[in-house]
């Protein structure tokens, strides 16, 4: 029997194998980013596994994947849930991004720590937002529903054997093969003609929109490798020739702990696709919408740890337009060693990240009474902190992403007010609940303490 975790890794290697032999230069992103994480191991020990073991760094991906209506995104939520991956935070792209993005997303990801160490492969899964007026009006939107109840992106087999998988948390040997066929197939780049017509009429609303609505498959967007210097990486492959986008998106490269989540990427390529002109004849084309990710993983903030983040990213936008002839970064930089604890101690007694807590295994066992505040017990060694790695997303990087790879900004308007979509809004339309991320974390390191308190025999979890 093939158990869920092996379902997910296998599943994670055969996407990446398929997404290699489809764009290229994807191979060159795993490559350099292995050398990196090669290099910062060498260099700082076992510093460079302090946010998760070099094994699992280097395997770990996730997947970007699109899809045009709530039965799809349910459908979808199916094949994941086989792989033991769950529905985790909500994000509204339409309002992250200046440019034209009419989707909102989820992840599915594991959620139990154990889970995760075995292989924390996670999907950002977009679907698309028809019903928006203020990108499409009464007429697109009926054509394009219209368009996309008369596709079927997930065959009846797969998800006959996803409901399985996901019941039982496991398949026999030839079932579990038959899925994996099956699933990495419908993430495939179809070689089926693009109504060329249909196509750029999307398009002139968002490109983004072509991409998932324009077309009669869906397909791997971008799959994305973690490395240990972000900013060793993007130097490294602009050097090999590759075009990256701008910025690396998140907080700044700085002297503090890495916090949250930073992404850049490679600029979206043109890849020939057959289309179909109005007269019915097929031509060549090329379509400009897959792009190659790569991210920098750090500590997991709390809910105040993160509206700090969001008003650091406002100040940091108000300086930059005062003073338009100065490096953003360095303004971010700035901000950051004046508005953010530097280090992870005093992220942790501060309550802005999340960490789980363990009394040390070689700790005296002398007399006295242990403190009952976290921050006594950080700072007179009765514990120690192990940061809880951001395993999440951010919805104004990711959108700085997509808009980084478009070629215009489409069009919306904003004289129309826009559809209400939230996380209850997608649990309900999939039929699962949508978690909170920062329950999760708060869970983990809840734990932590309760265990802590118990071995310390305080009368109740340290605060």
């Amino acid at each position: 029997m093939i158990s869920q975790w092996q379902l997910r890794a296998a599943f994670a290697a055969r996407l990446s194998d398929m997404y290699g032999r489809e764009v290229p230069a994807y191979t060159t992103l795993v490559d350099v980013s292995r050398e990196v994480n090669e290099d910062v191991l060498r260099d700082r020990g076992a510093d460079a596994e302090r946010l998760g073991s070099i094994g699992r760094v280097t395997a770990e991906r996730h997947g970007a994947v699109r899809v045009g209506t709530p039965q799809e995104m349910q459908q979808v939520a199916r094949v994941f849930g086989a792989l033991g991956m769950h529905p985790v935070g909500f994000y509204d792209l339409r309002e992250a991004a200046a440019s034209a993005v009419p989707v909102v997303s989820t992840a599915f990801r594991p959620v139990d720590g154990e889970e995760l160490a075995r292989n924390p492969f996670r999907v950002f899964t977009s679907m698309l937002t028809p019903a928006d007026p203020r990108f499409f009006d009464a007429g697109l939107r009926s054509r394009l529903e219209t368009f996309l109840a008369g596709r079927e992106l997930f065959p009846p087999e797969l998800l006959a054997l996803a409901d399985r998988a996901e019941a039982a948390k496991e398949l026999p040997d030839e079932d579990a093969e038959r899925f994996l066929e099956l699933a990495v197939g419908a993430f495939e780049l179809s070689p089926e003609p693009v109504d060329k017509t249909w196509y750029e009429t999307l398009e002139k609303v968002s490109a983004v929109a072509a991409d998932i609505g324009g077309v009669r498959s869906t397909h791997i967007n971008h799959l994305t490798p973690r490395v240990l210097d972000i900013d060793a990486l993007y130097r490294r492959m602009t050097e090999r020739g590759i075009e990256m986008i701008d910025t690396i998106q998140g907080p700044p490269a700085w002297k503090g702990p890495d916090v949250l989540l930073r992404q850049t990427s490679f600029r979206a390529l043109a890849e020939p696709r057959a289309m179909r002109t109005p007269a019915g004849s097929v031509i060549s084309g090329a379509l400009r919408v897959r792009f190659g990710e790569v991210e920098a993983r750090g500590i997991a903030l709390t809910r105040e740890g993160r509206a700090r983040y969001d008003r650091l990213l406002g100040l940091v936008d108000e300086e930059a337009a005062r003073r338009a002839d100065a490096d953003r970064s360095e303004i971010a930089r700035a901000l950051w060693a004046e508005h953010f604890p530097d280090t992870e101690r005093a992220l942790a007694a501060e309550g802005l990240g999340y960490f789980t807590y363990r009394v040390p295994a070689d700790r005296p066992r002398t007399g006295g009474r242990p403190p009952a505040a976290l921050a006594g017990l950080l700072d007179q060694g009765w514990i120690e902190a192990e940061p809880i790695v951001y395993e999440d997303f951010l919805p104004r990087s990711a959108a700085g992403i997509f808009q980084s790879n478009l070629s215009d900004e489409g069009s919306r308007d904003n004289d129309q007010a826009g559809a209400a979509y939230d996380s209850d809004w997608l649990s309900g339309a999939i039929g699962r609940e949508v978690l909170d991320p920062f329950a999760l974390y708060e869970r983990q390191q809840q734990h932590s303490l309760v265990r802590v308190a118990r071995e310390l025999g305080l009368d109740g979890t340290p605060g």
